[in-house]
C-alpha cells in the first residue's frame, strides 16, 4: 500500500518511476504459450497438496497461519475452503460513509488515530496534534497488522480472547494532524520543529493489548505495560551486513549502527519465533533540501530522492531530513524492521540482509526441512520481487537461537520467464557483475543498492509488487501487482554492451508476468517453488486473476486476445470469477485456505471505477477463483491490513485515510468513524470531528468462523 495523500498535490509516490533500466524485454510474449491456470492447478491446489501446517511455533503464535510448514508428498486432499456469506453491494455513488459487511456480521471500531493507550485523556480532534499527545496515543494511517495471542492462553479458546495487536502507522496527513485548513495552506505556512515532531510521532508501529470478556465487545486495555509506540524518533539498532557501513554513517551516528525512527511502515510480516516485521516503504518522500542547487546522485535518483520531496517539508525544520546536511540519512531507511512485541524495553532492529527498497510486506514460509524464506515486493511501478533465504534452519526447540536468523542468508531477485518458469537470481557480491567496477564495493553496497543490483541481474520489472501471502498447506506464494500506467507496447532500448543501462524511459513492453499495457486494474500472480523447498532457485508460476470491470466497454488497444493465454489477457474487463475489483493490494490467507484481498483503488467511485465502487475487501477460493465482496469502505478510504484470531472467529481490519480528499475544512467529506456508523468512538461529539484511520473488529453474529 502506498501513502496516497500529499498536501502539495503531488503524485502518489507509487506513481513515480525510479527505474531507468532497459533490460532486454521478453518480446511478443502475447504470442507465446504460457503454461495455463489449468496446468498450475493440476499440479497444486486442485489435485494435490503438500500437507498441512505442522510443527510447533512459539506459543504466542502457535495457531497462526502465515509462518507456513509444508511437505512435498503431494497427498490429494480436498482443498476447497468454505465461503458461505452473501456478498455486499459495491459502495457506488451516492457513497455510504460507513464500513459495510454481509448480513449476519458486525463491524465495530476498535481503535482510532488519537485514542489514548494510557489512562491519560484521548486526543481532542478539534486541537492540532502535538508530540507529547501523539506518543501516548494510537498513531496515524493504520496499515499492516498482526495478532499475537498471550503465551499463557495456550492453544485453547483463551488464545482468541486476549492478545497484542501490533499495527503499522504508515504516514500522516500533515494538514489534518497540524490543524491547517484549507489543506492547500499547508504548503504556505511556516513549518516549526514542533509540527514536524508531532508528525514524526504519528508514524511507526503501535503495540496494543486487546481483550474480549465473555460476550462483550473487544476493547483496548489502556495502560497495559505492553502498550507501546515506536515512532519516527525511536532509537533503532542496525544489524546485518550493512551495519556500520560508510553509506549509513552520519555526523550524529558516526558508527552507522543506530537510527532514529522507522517511517512509512506499510505492510508487515511476522516470524515463527514470535516477532513482528514492519516494512519501510515510501521513505524517500520525507527528504528534501533547502539548497536550490541540490542535484541528486544517480544512486539517489534510483530511490526517488529529490530536492522537493513529497510535500511533508520536514527538511525545513529538521536538519536530519535536509539532504544538503545529511546525504546518508536516506540510506538508513527502506529496510525491514524486526520488533519483539513482548519486550517493551527492547530496541527494534533494522535487518539489512533483507535489502533496501520500498518494502511491501515480508511473508515468511518454513518448509519441511525447517528452512525459512521471506517473500517481499518493491512497491513502485517497474520494480522487482525478492526472496530472502535464511542461512540457518529454524530451531523450534530454542526460540532464542532464532533471534538473529534475519542477519545471515541470501537475498534473491525474481525473473519470470515466458514459459511459466522462473528463476531466483542471487544478489551476491562478486557474482554476476556485482563488482567494484560496477559500483558495488562489497556485500553491504549490494544490499544498500538492492535496486541497482536487480537492474544488473536483469530481474523482471513488475506492475507494482505489493503484498505476498503463502498458502497454509501448499506453500504456494500469491502476490498482488496493484497497477502500472507506465507499461507500453514499444520496447525500450537494450542494455549497453558494457553492461550499463541507457537513459531510456522505464516503459517496458508487456510480458508474460505483466501482460497488459496501462494496467489500471492490476492482477495477482502466484508461484510454487521447485521441489517444494524454499531454498529452490527456480519456480513455476501463473496469473491467478486479472482484475477489471466486466461492465465496462473500454478495451485494450492492439492485439491482446491470443487464445494461447487461456483467457489471461482480457483487457479492462478482467477475468474475475465473481465480484469485480481493481488495484489489489493487501493479501492474507486464513488457516482454512481462504484468500482475503484488499484494494487500493481511487476511493471516489468515479470514471473507470463507477461500477466497481469504492475500496473493498473480498474473499476468494484459490482453487476455483470464486470471489465474493465481503466489505466496503467509507468514501476515499483504503482497506489496509488484516489478521484473525487463532479460532478464526474474530477479524481485525484497517481502514486508512477516510475522506482523504478533504479540501477546505475537516468535515467537507467523510467524518468516519466519528459519525458513529460502526459503533461509538472516543470522539463522542467533542469539538470538530476529523476523519480518522481506524482498526475495526469483525465478528459473526452467531459466533461462527469468519467467511463461512
Amino acid at each position: 500500500m502506498s501513502s496516497a495523500l500529499h498536501p502539495d498535490g503531488k503524485l502518489n509516490p507509487a506513481d513515480t518511476i525510479a527505474n531507468p533500466s532497459s533490460h532486454e524485454t521478453i518480446r511478443d510474449l502475447i504470442e507465446t504459450r504460457l503454461f495455463t491456470r489449468r496446468t498450475f492447478i493440476k499440479g497444486s491446489l486442485g489435485a494435490t497438496a503438500l500437507a498441512t501446517v505442522g510443527g510447533s511455533l512459539l506459543s504466542c503464535v502457535a495457531n497462526d497461519a502465515s509462518a507456513h510448514k509444508y511437505k512435498g508428498d503431494h497427498k490429494p486432499v480436498d482443498q476447497q475452503p468454505d465461503i458461505g456469506f452473501t456478498p455486499v453491494a459495491p459502495n457506488v455513488i451516492p457513497m455510504t460513509d460507513a464500513v459495510t459487511v454481509p448480513a449476519g456480521y458486525t463491524a465495530r471500531v476498535l481503535v482510532s488515530w488519537g485514542d489514548s493507550l494510557t489512562k491519560a485523556p484521548h486526543w481532542d480532534p478539534s486541537m492540532p496534534m502535538d508530540e507529547a499527545t501523539q506518543v501516548r496515543c494510537y498513531g496515524g494511517h493504520t496499515d499492516g497488522m498482526h495478532y499475537f495471542a498471550f503465551p499463557f492462553t495456550g492453544h485453547g479458546a483463551l488464545a482468541s480472547k486476549r492478545g497484542l495487536l501490533v499495527t503499522n502507522s504508515e504516514y500522516v496527513d500533515p494538514a489534518l494532524l497540524s490543524g491547517v485548513a484549507p489543506a492547500a495552506d499547508y504548503a504556505k505556512v511556516a513549518i516549526t520543529p514542533e509540527m514536524v515532531k508531532a508528525q514524526q510521532a504519528g508514524h511507526g508501529v503501535n503495540v496494543v493489548e486487546i481483550y474480549q470478556e465473555k460476550k462483550q465487545d473487544w476493547e483496548v486495555r489502556r495502560n497495559s505495560p505492553f502498550n507501546r509506540r515506536i515512532t519516527g524518533n525511536t532509537p533503532i539498532v542496525v544489524s546485518g551486513p550493512a551495519a556500520g557501513h560508510a553509506m549509513l554513517r552520519t555526523e550524529a551516528d558516526n558508527k552507522g549502527r543506530l537510527v532514529l525512527g522507522t517511517l512509512n511502515n506499510c505492510a508487515n510480516g511476522y516470524t515463527p519465533w514470535g516477532t513482528y516485521l514492519t516494512c519501510e516503504e515510501n521513505f524517500n518522500g520525507y527528504f528534501g533540501s533547502v539548497d536550490a542547487s541540490f542535484v541528486p546522485t544517480a544512486h539517489e535518483n534510483r530511490y526517488g530522492i529529490s530536492r522537493a520531496g513529497f510535500g511533508y517539508r520536514w527538511h525545513e525544520a529538521d536538519a536530519r531530513f535536509d539532504l544538503s546536511a545529511n546525504r546518508n540519512e536516506p540510506n538508513r531507511f527502506g529496510w525491514v524492521v524486526e520488533i519483539d512485541p513482548w519486550d517493551p524495553k527492547s530496541k527494534p532492529i533494522k535487518r539489512t540482509a533483507l535489502g533496501r527498497f520500498k518494502h511491501e510486506s515480508a511473508a515468511i514460509s518454513v518448509d519441511a526441512d525447517e528452512r525459512v524464506a521471506l517473500y517481499m515486493g518493491d512497491d513502485e511501478r517497474n520494480e522487482y520481487v525478492y526472496k530472502f533465504v535464511c542461512a540457518r534452519r529454524y530451531n523450534k526447540r530454542n526460540q532464542h537461537a532464532n533471534r538473529d536468523m534475519l542477519d545471515n542468508g541470501t537475498l534473491y531477485v525474481a525473473k519470470f520467464n515466458a514459459d511459466g518458469s522462473g528463476t531466483w537470481l542471487p544478489l551476491i557480491w562478486g557474482q554476476n557483475g556485482l563488482t567494484p567496477e560496477n559500483g558495488f564495493a562489497d556485500q553491504a553496497e549490494v544490499l544498500i543498492k538492492a535496486r541497482q543490483a536487480g537492474d544488473r541481474l536483469g530481474a523482471t520489472m513488475m506492475d507494482r509488487p505489493e503484498w505476498a501471502s503463502v498458502h497454509p498447506s501448499t506453500g504456494e506464494v500469491y502476490l498482488t501487482l496493484t497497477n502500472n500506467s507506465r507499461r507500453g507496447n514499444t520496447p525500450v532500448s537494450s542494455n549497453k554492451a558494457d553492461g550499463t543501462t541507457t537513459a531510456a524511459t522505464a516503459n517496458p513492453v508487456v510480458d508474460a508476468a505483466n501482460p497488459r499495457p496501462d494496467n489500471d486494474y492490476g492482477h495477482i500472480i502466484r508461484w510454487r517453488e521447485d521441489g517444494d523447498t524454499v531454498t529452490a532457485t527456480s519456480f513455476v508460476w501463473d496469473i491467478f486473476v486479472q482484475c477489471g470491470d466486466k461492465a465496462t466497454t473500454k478495451a485494450l488497444a492492439g492485439s491482446y486476445t491470443n487464445a494461447e493465454f487461456d483467457g489471461q489477457n482480457v483487457g479492462y474487463q478482467g477475468n474475475i470469477n465473481g465480484d469485480d475489483y481493481g488495484a489489489p493490494d493487501g493479501l492474507w490467507f486464513d488457516k482454512h485456505g481462504r484468500l482475503w484481498i484488499q484494494t487500493d483503488q481511487p476511493g471516489d467511485a468515479k470514471g473507470d471505477w463507477a461500477n466497481i465502487g469504492g475500496n473493498m475487501m473480498l474473499c476468494a477460493d484459490p482453487t476455483t477463483g470464486e470471489t465474493r465482496r465481503f466489505l466496503t469502505a467509507p468514501p476515499h478510504a483504503e482497506v489496509t491490513g488484516l489478521i484473525g484470531t487463532p479460532d478464526g472467529k474474530t477479524m481485525f481490519v484497517g481502514i486508512q485515510h477516510p475522506g482523504e480528499d478533504w479540501a477546505t475544512s475537516f468535515t467537507d467529506h467523510s467524518t468516519w468513524p466519528d459519525n458513529g456508523a460502526n459503533g461509538p468512538t472516543t470522539y463522542r461529539g467533542r469539538g470538530v470531528a476529523k476523519p480518522r484511520s481506524s482498526v475495526i473488529v469483525i465478528t459473526k453474529d452467531d459466533g461462527g468462523v469468519i467467511g463461512t
